[in-house]
């Protein structure tokens, strides 16, 4: 039968004989990393005996040959204090303060609706970011063996971590109701100039509704864009790096998550092309 041994901070599977699968696969997964820094066109041989064909398989060859639940038990406490730390620090001031240009009495609204953006991105990545580290940890945990020395400190980080999970995922604007906008952002732009056309019979007024809603659109796009800056600005420089080492230092386990500020730049962007085409098409619609 199997039975467990244990050498320093790694253990491995010794194999008798019996004809239980696990021993090939084990072998198969231990050999794959002794080799693979040594003998490449050995290693490659393992990975095709493996099925592995291409980066993406050896990377999950790698994750499911990495023994140790952790990477660097030794780092791991002040890894994970450093990651809750910079989201703390992040969640309070990600979206203070934001600067805009100076407009007046407009600049208070502005500052608003660009705080919204802000604030909407910050703490859709601190949710996202504590429920991964979550998931991360119950993981980890359950793959563990009950003697390891190391397992009552992740127990410890995977409770505590349960316990912020409330304050760090509180009231926020919901991700589907901004992309569900642009999705229908043409259609109502469509309807509004259409209603513009057929109530207003002068063609100069309707040029004039016409392009108050591309210059309303095109602030609107602005807005967007610059409360996605910020917020991705804010993040890189508390929770970005701090969060990559606590995933370096469990080790394998793929990439940390990621903002959404790239998504509402794509958003902003398709928002001023649509608002540019249609008041164009509205504005010849009314010459020609």
């Amino acid at each position: 039968m199997a039975q467990d041994s244990k050498r320093g901070n790694d253990w491995t599977l010794d194999t008798d004989g019996d004809g239980l699968g696990l021993d090939d696969i084990v072998n198969r997964l231990d050999s794959f990393q002794l080799l693979r820094k040594s003998d490449g066109g050995e290693a490659d041989k393992l990975l095709s005996e493996l099925g592995a064909n291409s980066e993406i398989d050896r990377d999950i060859v790698l994750e499911l040959g990495a023994r140790r639940p952790l990477g660097h038990p030794e780092r791991f406490e002040e890894a994970h204090s450093l990651a809750v730390r910079s989201l703390e620090v992040l969640d309070r001031n990600g979206h203070r303060s934001i600067p805009v240009p100076k407009l007046g009495f407009l600049s208070p609204i502005v500052q608003f609706l660009v705080q919204i953006v802000t604030q909407f991105i910050v703490r859709s990545y601190v949710g996202s970011v504590v429920d991964h580290m979550k998931r991360l940890y119950e993981r980890r945990e359950a793959a563990s063996p009950h003697d390891w020395e190391h397992l009552p400190m992740l127990i410890r980080a995977r409770i505590h971590t349960e316990r912020i999970m409330p304050g760090f995922k509180r009231s926020r604007l919901a991700l589907p109701t901004f992309l569900f906008g642009g999705a229908i952002l043409s259609p109502v732009i469509g309807l509004l100039r259409s209603a513009i056309l057929s109530q207003i019979t002068s063609k100069l007024w309707r040029s004039v509704w016409l392009i108050v809603i591309f210059v309303v659109l095109t602030v609107a796009s602005w807005i967007i864009v610059h409360g996605s800056a910020v917020a991705r600005r804010r993040i890189r420089l508390t929770s970005e790096r701090p969060v990559q080492s606590l995933w370096e230092i469990v080790g394998r386990c793929g990439h940390p998550p990621r903002d959404h500020s790239k998504v509402f730049a794509v958003i902003a962007l398709i928002l001023t092309i649509v608002s540019g085409i249609v008041v164009v098409l509205g504005l010849i619609n009314v010459f020609f």
